[in-house]
């Protein structure tokens, strides 16, 4: 077992160097997916806001780097470390990672594909990594003075966005449920460029501003209309991802009988449905209903 998890040590830190030239800047990840490095501050009294400035390891995507001694310094602190982590939003390429996910009857591929015909945009050629699960991770670029936030389904139900701050498991990294892939013919690919409509659709809302009736009763139909056809095993996320816009939008409030009475005809109950909604309130700092 010790031979092992050197041999995947090893691996590990091998394609971490490889995307380093790349100019991408990595730190070292345990096979949980977390950083290898526990927090240095982690005894403190008091919560820490040290990014690394204090010079230990051990502050997350903070630590991560694309200087080859430095990475080799990071691995040789954390040797049960089985994969590495590549940091989003940095220069030279500003990452921006779009996953995928198959959790539950979640078709986040068919989700991605309907938004990129409403919204007029095609993914190009770009680097793929596949996860143990089945999913992707699609790695794009954003201009330098866009800062796209983390995020989890914002964008559409199952698709989660790794932006400044968050990172993506990198490729050839070994974790608990199995090993990331590059797909094949990506793998030298540079990270393409993200189509201007997605990145407005990734960047963070405007703030709140005053709807008038039209406006209000256009979009919150829309909303309604998406918890309307919700199918079995997307009704509670459909719901929520509904609200969560409408809140954004500054019409949750108004929209709340209706959404209850929506996500009633799909086969929730009034509470289940309630309790989503709250939820959604308190994620994007609305009122709750």
């Amino acid at each position: 077992m010790a031979t092992t998890d050197r041999q995947a040590t090893t691996l590990a830190l091998a394609h971490a160097l490889s995307a380093a030239e790349r100019g991408l800047a990595v730190l070292p990840l345990s096979r949980t997916k977390l950083p290898a490095l526990r927090s240095p501050h982690r005894d403190d009294p008091a919560p820490s806001r040290c990014h690394g400035e204090c010079g230990r390891f051990g502050h997350g995507v903070h630590d991560a780097t694309t200087d080859p001694a430095r990475i080799r310094e990071l691995f040789a602190a954390a040797p049960w470390a089985s994969g590495y982590g590549i940091a989003c939003g940095l220069p030279p390429h500003h990452l921006i990672g779009v996953d995928l996910d198959t959790k539950g009857e979640t078709d986040s591929t068919a989700a991605l594909r309907e938004l990129a015909l409403r919204h007029l945009f095609t993914i190009p050629p770009t680097v793929v990594v596949l996860t143990p699960s089945g999913g992707r991770h699609l790695w794009l670029t954003g201009p330098p003075d866009a800062v796209v936030p983390n995020s989890a389904g914002r964008l559409a139900p199952g698709i989660d966005i790794r932006g400044a701050g968050g990172y993506l498991v990198g490729p050839g990294s070994r974790t608990r449920h199995g090993v990331y892939t590059a797909a094949p013919g990506t793998a030298h690919l540079p990270p393409a460029a993200c189509p201007p409509a997605l990145l407005r659709l990734l960047l963070p809302p405007p703030r709140p501003h005053r709807h008038t009736p039209a406006a209000t009763d256009a979009h919150g139909r829309g909303l309604v209309q998406f918890v309307l056809a919700a199918h079995e095993g997307q009704r509670n996320t459909r719901l929520f991802w509904a609200a969560c816009r409408a809140y954004e939008n500054g019409i949750g409030a108004a929209l709340v009988e209706p959404l209850v009475e929506a996500a009633r005809e799909t086969g929730l109950t009034e509470h289940e449905a309630r309790a989503t909604i709250a939820s959604a309130a308190r994620m994007t700092g609305g009122s709750t209903p």
